[in-house]
C-alpha cells in the first residue's frame, strides 16, 4: 500500500547499528567528539575576539568557520546522541524538514565561505603589505555575509523539491540524518526536474567554489614560485597550509557523497563519510588552525595566565 508523504507524521533512523553494547559505545564517543567540539570551536572564537593580534581578515574568517561548525555539529550530534541511548529512534517529518534544511543552509555556507578564505589567503601572499587595506573589514564583512546568503537561499530550494517528493515505500531512514540519498531511496516517482535542481545546486555550491579555490591555488603557487629563498617559500606556504588542509578534507568527503553515479550509493559506507564531515570535521577544524599558529598559542597562554 502506497504511503503518500503528505500523510508521513514521522521517520524511524536505523543509524549506525541495532547492538545496544555498540550503541553505547557510539554514544560515548559522540560525546567526547561532541564535546571538544564544543569546547575547540568555542574556545577559538573567544580567543580572536578578545586578543587584538587576532583582529585581521584571516582569523575574522576562521571565527566564522568556528561559528559554523559549532551550528553544523549542533544540528546532528544531540540527535546521534538520542537515538543512541533511547528505545526511540523517531524524529518527526517537521523535525525531519528542519533538521535537512539547517544542515544544508549550514553546509552551502561554509563551501562559500571556504571559498572566499581562498581569495583572502590569495591577497595575503600577493599583496603583503597591503593585505590590511585590501582585505578591508567592510569586504570581509560582504564576503561572510554573501556566503550566508547563498547557503540559506540554496538550502530554501533544495528543500522544498526534497519533500515535495512522494514518500511511497516506507518511514525508514537508514542513515543518522535527513539527507539526501536515504531520503530519496524512499521516494518513489522521482521526476527528472529534482534530478536536474540538485545538479544544479552541487555545481553552484560545491563546483563553482571548487573552481574558484583552484584557480586561487594556481596564482598562489605561481607567486610563491617566484620567490627566490626556501625558507621564503616555505613560510608563504604555511599561510595557505591550514586552509588547504580544509578545503581537501571537507569538499573531498562531499564531493564522495553527492558527485557519484546513483548506482554506485553505499549507504553503509557513506554514513561513514557522512560522519566525517558532519561531526568530525567540526572537531578538527580548531586544531588545524591552531596547532601551527604562533599567534593563537601565545592568545590561548594569555588568556590562560
Amino acid at each position: 500500500m502506497e504511503q503518500k508523504n503528505n500523510t508521513i507524521n514521522v521517520f524511524i533512523m536505523l543509524g549506525f547499528t541495532t547492538d545496544p553494547v555498540m550503541q553505547k559505545v557510539l554514544f560515548a564517543v559522540f560525546l567526547v567528539v561532541y564535546t571538544l567540539t564544543l569546547l575547540g570551536n568555542s574556545s577559538l572564537i573567544v580567543l580572536i575576539c578578545n586578543d587584538v593580534r587576532l583582529h585581521t581578515p584571516m582569523y575574522f574568517f576562521i571565527g566564522n568557520l568556528s561559528f559554523l561548525d559549532l551550528g553544523l555539529s549542533s544540528v546532528y550530534t544531540p540527535k546521534i546522541l538520542a537515538t543512541c541511548i533511547s528505545e526511540d529512534k523517531s524524529i518527526s517529518f517537521a523535525g525531519c524538514v528542519a533538521q535537512f534544511f539547517f544542515s544544508a543552509a549550514l553546509d552551502y555556507t561554509e563551501c562559500y565561505l571556504l571559498a572566499a578564505m581562498a581569495y583572502d589567503r590569495y591577497v595575503a601572499i600577493s599583496k603583503p603589505l597591503l593585505y590590511s587595506q585590501a582585505m578591508s573589514l567592510k569586504l570581509c564583512v560582504f564576503l561572510v555575509a554573501a556566503s550566508y546568503v547563498g547557503g540559506f537561499i540554496n538550502s530554501v530550494i533544495i528543500t522544498k523539491d526534497t519533500f515535495a517528493l512522494t514518500f511511497c515505500s516506507d518511514n525508514v531512514i537508514d542513515d543518522f540524518f535527513c539527507d539526501i540519498p536515504p531520503l530519496v531511496k524512499l521516494a518513489c516517482g522521482k521526476k527528472e526536474s529534482f534530478q536536474s535542481v540538485l545538479f544544479f545546486l552541487l555545481t553552484s555550491n560545491v563546483i563553482i567554489p571548487i573552481v574558484f579555490i583552484l584557480a586561487s591555488y594556481i596564482f598562489i603557487i605561481a607567486i610563491i614560485l617566484r620567490i627566490r629563498s626556501t625558507q621564503g617559500r616555505l613560510k608563504a606556504f604555511s599561510t595557505c597550509s591550514s586552509h588547504l588542509i580544509s578545503v581537501t578534507l571537507y569538499y573531498g568527503s562531499i564531493l564522495y557523497i553527492y558527485a557519484r553515479p546513483r548506482s554506485s550509493y553505499s549507504l553503509d559506507r557513506d554514513k561513514i563519510v557522512s560522519t566525517f564531515y558532519t561531526v568530525i570535521f567540526p572537531m578538527l577544524n580548531p586544531l588545524i588552525y591552531s596547532m601551527r599558529n604562533k599567534d593563537v598559542k601565545e592568545a590561548l597562554n594569555k588568556l590562560l595566565k
